[in-house]
């Protein structure tokens, strides 16, 4: 039986490529997390009666214990999604996003080359590592670009990735992951707050008996707040993701790609079909900080989004689209969920998470 171990499993991708290979393969699947004095998880909680599928503590800051690690377990894959994925915070915490995106890759590099260099390993690259495009679509040769350090994090790890391929034989692999979520998404992401912002209004209003007992005319709620919101990106769904990060995997000789759904759209696109899979007729009013999202509730205007310029990043990327086009004709791979569907499973995922939360709350 191969062995396979996952960094990062308690996070999206992780614990979807794990999901992935327990269905489509019959590998042991080792799953990497960090020792934390709280531990976190939710997403891994399904996992815990697996027969294939057990945890051990790995953290790619420390070189010692990846290097026993490697030596141990002797792993015929590693595949590394452990890292601080959040780009806001890469300008709060440059050196912590560098420590663990770039010198983690570089100590998972040496001790596979140390104790199993025969292991194939796959690195998670980023489409922030474009940064200030110069063409779009962007494809594997596009220049790199980065504005901001969690991209050139990334990007330091592909030409670690590339010199050790090269420079010892190594079968690893720097895939291009253009923007992908799914239910298993961090709340800090934008797309996340989206969807669980909009779950806890559509609670709110629909919620009539409680509020009008409050004598109330209309319900109460704090709006979302956001950024950017002519932000444009590349989204997918993480599910797609994992199977093409295997297929990488599996190739005859090591080459990168880039996955992508091939359609761009805004944040502001994103926060519509959102409020619209959960049942609100929204509209835009204002320009600028000061642009503002409503409803209509009878006569009354119900504030739904407004635009904090708290959120704004330092240096914004402003449009991001992948050519993905490569990896489809070479290695079948092909994205099963639209941008649409992905919305709905999102918005339709927040609001039954929320009814249950109201559900034992109103039987405690």
């Amino acid at each position: 039986m191969k062995k396979v171990i996952v960094t990062g499993v308690t996070g999206q991708d992780g614990s979807n490529m794990v999901d992935y290979l327990l269905r489509e393969t019959d590998h042991m699947i080792i799953g990497g997390v960090r020792r934390l004095s709280v531990k976190n998880h939710q997403n891994i909680e399904h996992l815990q009666d697996e027969d294939r599928f057990f945890l051990i503590d790995l953290d790619v800051t420390d070189a010692q214990n990846t290097d026993e690690v490697i030596a141990e377990h002797k792993p015929d894959y590693f595949i590394n999604f452990a890292a601080n994925s959040f780009v806001g915070c890469s300008w709060d915490m440059p050196e912590q996003v560098f420590e663990t995106n770039t010198l983690g890759v570089l100590r998972c590099l040496e001790s596979i080359k140390k104790f199993q260099p025969n292991c194939r390993f796959y690195s998670a690259g980023s489409s922030e590592e474009f940064g200030n495009v110069d063409y779009s679509p962007q494809d594997i040769n596009h220049p790199i670009k980065p504005r901001s350090p969690y991209g050139a994090s990334k990007a330091a790890a592909r030409h670690l990735v590339k010199v050790y391929c090269e420079s010892y034989n190594m079968f690893a692999v720097h895939g291009i992951l253009f923007n992908h979520e799914g239910t298993k998404r961090g709340e800090e992401f934008v797309t996340r707050k989206i969807t669980k912002g909009v779950a806890r209004i559509h609670s709110v209003v629909h919620d009539v008996d409680n509020w009008r007992k409050r004598k109330s005319e209309k319900p109460k709620f704090e709006p979302i707040e956001l950024g950017n919101i002519d932000s444009k990106r590349d989204w997918s769904d993480s599910e797609d993701f994992v199977q093409g990060v295997w297929l990488m995997l599996n190739q005859d000789t090591p080459r990168n790609y880039v996955l992508a759904s091939g359609e761009t759209h805004s944040i502001r696109e994103f926060v519509e079909k959102a409020f619209k899979h959960a049942g609100f007729k929204g509209f835009w009013e204002g320009e600028g900080i000061d642009e503002k999202y409503y409803s209509l509730d009878g006569e009354h205007k119900n504030l739904l989004v407004r635009i904090n310029p708290e959120f704004y990043r330092p240096a914004e990327v402003d449009l991001l689209l992948g050519n993905s086009i490569p990896i489809r004709e070479e290695l079948g791979w092909r994205p099963k969920s639209s941008f649409d569907k992905l919305v709905q499973k999102m918005v339709e995922f927040d609001i039954n998470a929320e009814n249950s939360i109201k559900g034992r709350e109103g039987t405690s």
